[in-house]
């Protein structure tokens, strides 16, 4: 059985580490990417998630200079998103040390440079950003540009396409739940994870050991957490520790350095 996976996720903006709730509310700052990266790295986490909030909106790429400089002081996989469109963007990234690309709208606006992604670098290094907010009608509907822009996609029917698509894993993030801390959308999750075949990392909404563990119970191979890490006492020692407890299957405790 694969291990589940814990996955500090770190949005940053301006070259500083910051949090908001529902993509655009309450923006707090939370320190530097940086130094929060080695803590986390002397934890032991499973991977890192790097995402440049305002690369899309700018038209630009995550920043290299943050990635060259997270790949000289942690030694585990992490991957970068963020304003990602063109192949040699990926290239960049990869070349300064990133492991995995998480691509968001530039999917939405040409699904086919996900293949074209995963052609040249491997499946294993695209991942595709799912963003998703429940309409008026209590309808769902991916929405791109960080949350700004809508679109008539169901999220369960575009992971599928994105899955065709060579896609190495999805990241479904609930848009509703971002922040919060108030749990992860399990119900969305669970009938994700059913349908597909590549990994699923589930996003948004972390803030107790249990939503950590009633995610990965609900189907999905990996967890991002934010806030609850950054503005709670909880730390990957304690998820990792409640989660083996409880009977997840995840990896032993051990810092990269160790």
């Amino acid at each position: 059985m694969l291990k589940k996976r814990i996955i500090p996720k770190f949005l940053v903006r301006n070259g500083r580490l910051v949090k908001g709730v529902r993509f655009h509310e309450n923006f707090r700052e939370a320190g530097n990417p940086i130094s929060t990266a080695k803590v986390y790295d002397a934890y032991g986490v499973d991977e890192l998630m790097f995402v440049d909030i305002e690369a899309t909106l700018q038209g630009r790429s995550a920043t290299g200079s943050i990635v060259e400089r997270v790949s000289e002081e942690v030694f585990m996989p992490f991957t970068v998103g963020g304003g990602i469109r063109s192949l040699e963007q990926i290239e960049a990234l990869l070349s300064s040390g990133a492991d995995k690309v998480c691509i968001n709208t530039s999917a939405i606006d040409n699904p086919a440079f996900v293949t074209q992604a995963a052609s040249r670098f491997g499946d294993q290094c695209i991942v595709v950003g799912i963003d998703y907010q429940r309409r008026p009608d209590n309808t769902l509907r991916v929405v791109a540009a960080c949350g700004h822009r809508p679109t008539e996609h169901d999220p369960l029917v575009w992971a599928l396409r994105m899955q065709d698509a060579h896609a190495g894993e999805i990241m479904l993030c609930s848009i509703d739940r971002d922040g919060t801390m108030a749990g992860y959308d399990v119900d969305m999750i669970g009938k994700v994870a059913d349908q597909l075949e590549v990994p699923l990392i589930a996003s948004s909404g972390a803030g107790t050991l249990q939503h950590c563990r009633d995610a990965l119970d609900a189907g999905a191979s990996a967890i991002t957490i934010s806030s609850m890490f950054l503005f709670s006492d909880h730390s990957p020692i304690k998820v990792r520790t409640y989660l083996s407890t409880n009977g997840v299957s995840v990896r032993a405790q051990k810092g990269s350095h160790s």
